[in-house]
C-alpha cells in the first residue's frame, strides 16, 4: 500500500494536485497526520468532499473491517495539514455524527458509488471526518 500511495503522492505533487487512473477528475487531497503510536509524520492521499466550513474525508479503507490508520492518527492528534491542489491548509479534525454525517455520507455515495460498495463490504459504520481550517 505504501508504494501505491507514494506513486499517487508523487503524481499529485508533480501535477498541481491532479492525478490520473482511478482518481482522475476526483477531488483528492494529501492528508498529513502524526502517527497515533509512533509520533511520526504520515501522508495519505484520499478523496474529499467540500462541505460548509471545510472538507470531509471518509475512513472507508475500501470496506475493510477496521478503520484506516490515518483515522486513528486524527483521533489521537486532531491537528493536521492537507495539500489541496498547490495549497497547504492547517486543519483540525472532528468526526461527524447524526444528521451531519448522514447528509455528507449520502452525498458522497451518490457522487461516487464506489463508497456505497465499501459500505456493503463491511459491518462497521464508515466514519466521516470533517477537517476545518484552524482559525
Amino acid at each position: 500500500m505504501s508504494d501505491w500511495n507514494d506513486k499517487i503522492i508523487a503524481e499529485f505533487r508533480a501535477n498541481g494536485g491532479q492525478v490520473g487512473g482511478q482518481f482522475a477528475g476526483a477531488p483528492l487531497l494529501l492528508l498529513h497526520t502524526v502517527g497515533a503510536k509512533s509520533g511520526q509524520p504520515r501522508v495519505n492521499p484520499m478523496m474529499y468532499q467540500k462541505v460548509d466550513g471545510g472538507y470531509a474525508v471518509f475512513a472507508s479503507k475500501g470496506g475493510a473491517p477496521t478503520n484506516p490508520d490515518w483515522y486513528h492518527n486524527l483521533l489521537a492528534h486532531p491537528r493536521a495539514q492537507a495539500e489541496i491542489g498547490t495549497d497547504k491548509v492547517e486543519l483540525v479534525a472532528r468526526v461527524a455524527a447524526g444528521d451531519e454525517r448522514e447528509r455528507i455520507w449520502s452525498a458522497q455515495k451518490a457522487a461516487y458509488p464506489g463508497f456505497a460498495d465499501y459500505e456493503r463490504k463491511t459491518t462497521r459504520q464508515i466514519p466521516v471526518v470533517v477537517l476545518e481550517p484552524v482559525s
